[in-house]
């Protein structure tokens, strides 16, 4: 995204914030297209036949957002990053749902490699792996908010060093030692 739309999102959540709901209207169009990108990254992981489309789990994140009466978006990465994980969380719920009444469903092994560990394919795969995130954030909330914005937020190591204040370097140490942890918790 160049920098004039960039600018134009900022501006927008900023009178978003200030209580401009019109603002809503303006900002779509200039992020729609990239959260239809992570809705579609999202939905390839996930099993053929899903009932939930692309444009349901955009549409559904858009709601969820547009429904806060004190948004508090940084600007646009930060804004990618908050609608991934709504993404995420209605994706964990719609499994749960799916999963509610199968005894043990979810609670099963899940061996994964570092590749594939963020590509969950089955609905138990991505309740494991949240509950791993959650888990993670009790220990390290850094390294799991890191998790979340490169891989469910699609933000690259340089966006998330600047959003979190920290170097790229440090952005990519707390990255392998997130996958790490998240590799060991989900094979116990």
């Amino acid at each position: 995204m160049d920098s004039a739309p960039q600018h134009e999102v900022t501006r927008l959540l900023l009178q978003w914030k200030a209580g401009d709901h019109s603002a809503l209207d303006a900002l779509m169009p200039l992020v729609e297209a990239e959260l239809r990108r992570l809705a579609g990254g999202y939905m390839r992981n996930e099993r053929p036949g899903h009932t939930l489309q692309p444009t349901a789990l955009v549409n559904e994140a858009w709601l969820r957002m547009a429904q806060q009466d004190q948004p508090q978006y940084q600007g646009r990465p930060h804004f990618i990053a908050i609608a991934a994980q709504y993404m995420r969380q209605i994706l964990v719920d719609h499994a749960r749902k799916k999963n509610a009444g199968k005894r043990g469903a979810g609670a099963h092994a899940v061996a994964l490699d570092d590749a594939a560990i963020f590509a969950p394919e089955r609905s138990s795969d991505l309740i494991a792996l949240d509950d791993g995130l959650t888990e993670l954030a009790r220990f390290d909330g850094r390294q799991a908010r890191i998790v979340e914005l490169h891989f469910f937020g699609g933000m690259t190591f340089e966006e998330i060093a600047e959003f979190l204040s920290i170097g790229r370097s440090t952005v990519i140490r707390d990255l392998r030692m997130a996958q790490v942890w998240l590799k060991n918790y989900m094979t116990l």
